[in-house]
């Protein structure tokens, strides 16, 4: 039996942007290893803090890029969303969306009535659109201030993209924020249900993001073992940095890690790189002696950035100075 990190699991809670695509494009090896997974017997369950499209139009997104996707593999924020305005209001309630017309159907579905503007309103829901503008926010402001429940699909400040990193959901919600001085209630990652609603009757999912502030941070709250990627937000200097509720489990390039030994994806020492803390900075030496030697030095830099509370970084050789500008840590000599 192969021992490798996908045998020990039994369902994959994956995130998309960022971590299975970038936009239009998909991610290297994406599409491969999660069909390489569910040969293996083990499924993926798309779990998207993005509510700007519905569970169908993800799933139909997901098969043309070549993903093995059915609706019911889908989990999105504007779900949980709608589900925790329906736990809490009655039947027939005015909800004012401020999102895409997904996000108003799943409120719909829900029993509760779309309005499109702040009078009478008994809820605010905000969700990710790249139409949102200042008249449904100033809307939101109005509602919020006179004592509306307000509900958050997700707060990622961005949204990565092909062009990068770009205004998210957390921005818009942040101009709510500073106007009203009120705080939403979140539906999305980090929150754990929207991961939890994923898992079915599966006993070890595995979380799978580019990004710590939502997909670690969610999988460090529902207490499931995670995988973060190099192919999305996050990178090597936010890892260094991160604190305790945002520290994955393991650390991959990309999907290709979940063929690896789980032993060889943890953060720790790793063949051919010696790591020490010199002072306030960590000094990184050594040729990397494994098939990763790139991340292998990320993974044995945050062992000793995560024990020692340091994380400012300097090489002691070429390899390593070349190691470390790969990660964008240092710039290589001449550059």
């Amino acid at each position: 039996m192969t021992d490798d990190l996908l045998s020990r699991h039994d369902v994959l809670l994956a995130d998309l942007d960022g971590t299975l695509y970038r936009g239009p494009e998909v991610v290297p090896g994406a599409v491969e290893a999660v069909r390489g997974a569910a040969d293996r017997g083990v499924p993926t369950v798309y779990v998207t803090n993005n509510a700007s499209r519905s569970p169908a139009d993800v799933a139909a997104h997901l098969a043309e890029l070549g993903f093995p996707a059915r609706v019911e593999d889908v989990r999105t924020s504007s779900q949980a969303a709608a589900a925790m305005l329906a736990e809490q209001l009655p039947p027939g309630a005015r909800v004012l969306v401020v999102g895409t017309s997904a996000l108003a159907d799943e409120v719909r579905a829900r029993g509760l009535a779309v309005v499109g503007d702040a009078e009478g309103a008994d809820a605010v829901v905000q969700g990710h659109s790249p139409d949102t503008g200042w008249r449904i926010l100033a809307e939101a402001v109005v509602a919020v201030r006179a004592g509306a429940l307000w509900v958050a699909s997700n707060v990622d400040p961005t949204l990565p993209t092909e062009r990068g990193p770009l205004p998210g959901n957390g921005s818009m919600v942040q101009v709510v924020r500073t106007a009203t001085g009120a705080r939403p209630q979140v539906a999305g990652k980090p929150a754990a249900r929207l991961l939890r609603e994923g898992c079915g009757d599966a006993q070890a999912p595995l979380v799978i993001g580019d990004r710590l502030d939502t997909d670690i941070e969610g999988a460090n709250a529902m207490g499931a073992p995670s995988l973060m990627v190099l192919t999305g937000v996050s990178g090597a200097a936010e890892l260094l940095a991160a604190a305790p509720e945002l520290r994955p489990t393991h650390i991959g390039a990309d999907l290709a890690a979940l063929t690896r030994p789980p032993d060889e994806l943890a953060p720790g020492p790793r063949p051919g790189w010696d790591v020490r803390a010199d002072g306030g900075t960590l000094v990184l030496s050594g040729d990397g002696d494994g098939p990763e030697p790139t991340v292998d030095a990320l993974r044995a830099l945050c062992a000793v950035a995560w024990e020692q509370g340091v994380h400012d970084v300097r090489p002691d050789g070429a390899a390593a100075a070349a190691a470390l500008a790969d990660l964008g840590l240092a710039e290589r000599p001449g550059r």
